[in-house]
């Protein structure tokens, strides 16, 4: 399932909602009447969304955000029940189709900024664990619920042992149980937390900082990150020194030093 065009060229989607201002496009999760659940069309749209993301140059922050009273509440019933009958080639399959859409969304070059109020659950949190930032509402509520259904939070545990690591992931893979914004900041998988009031306006101050760095070096970060992550210093020197020196001598590179010496705003920022 892809996307359509609409009038004024944007992308348009059944269950997503996409609304692109300049270089800043926000994707709200759109199916409030099952709590932004996911089933195998969104899973299509986020996909084909994602695909397309990490080839726009002109893309350089993201938005994650669900419509309604939560972010996602991770699986939908109705698809859930569809896969009680599948067999196991047909499961792979459908797991195979999630891995790929959590795997596009972490790799695209652009700053993922996740918004998240109400729940996030299973997949839900899944979502947040492929943001480069997450930004929750206090109250918000999170869970690695897989194992309260009988399955396994499978697809998304790369990206999730990356942001908590083993220990809490033993806590809350295992378990199954919920918890809140507080304890997602405290093991990584939430970076701020603030009050329902505050939450769109301490969105709007990360893609604020997300839009004065330079977007080669963003993209290229975002890439060093999965170079050297879990690796020795001494296994990564060469990975490291490549790395800098590639974007010293790049345009942007050059363009940051000679601002930062004439004391000046790089060309590449951008005031929202």
């Amino acid at each position: 399932m892809g996307g359509r065009y609409n009038y004024w060229g944007q992308m348009s989607y059944q269950f997503l909602s996409i609304d692109r201002r300049g270089p800043v496009e926000r994707v709200t999760l759109n199916r409030p009447d099952v709590r932004n659940a996911f089933n195998e069309h969104v899973i299509a749209e986020l996909n084909d969304w994602a695909t397309r993301a990490q080839s726009d140059e002109a893309l350089r922050v993201v938005v994650f955000a669900g419509a309604g009273k939560v972010f996602s509440a991770g699986a939908d019933a109705a698809w859930m029940a569809k896969m009680a009958g599948y067999s196991h080639d047909d499961n792979v399959r459908d797991a195979r189709a999630a891995a790929e859409m959590f795997l596009a969304i972490n790799t695209v070059p652009a700053i993922v900024i996740g918004r998240v109020h109400g729940a996030a659950l299973g997949g839900g949190s899944g979502l947040a664990a492929v943001c480069d930032i997450v930004v929750a509402e206090a109250d918000a509520i999170f869970g690695f619920t897989e194992t309260k259904l009988g399955i396994l939070p499978a697809m998304i545990s790369p990206y999730v042992l990356q942001k908590i690591g083993a220990s809490a992931a033993r806590d809350l893979f295992l378990t199954g149980r919920r918890f809140d914004a507080k304890k997602a900041k405290e093991i990584g998988l939430v970076h701020e937390v603030v009050a329902s009031a505050d939450l769109d306006a301490a969105v709007d101050r990360y893609v604020s900082e997300a839009l004065s760095a330079s977007p080669t070096a963003v993209a290229r970060s975002k890439s060093l990150i999965q170079s050297v992550l879990g690796k020795a210093p001494a296994d990564v020197v060469g990975i490291t020194a490549d790395a800098i020196a590639t974007q010293r001598v790049s345009r942007e590179g050059q363009e940051g030093l000679k601002a930062f010496l004439e004391k000046r705003t790089p060309s590449w920022t951008i005031k929202p």
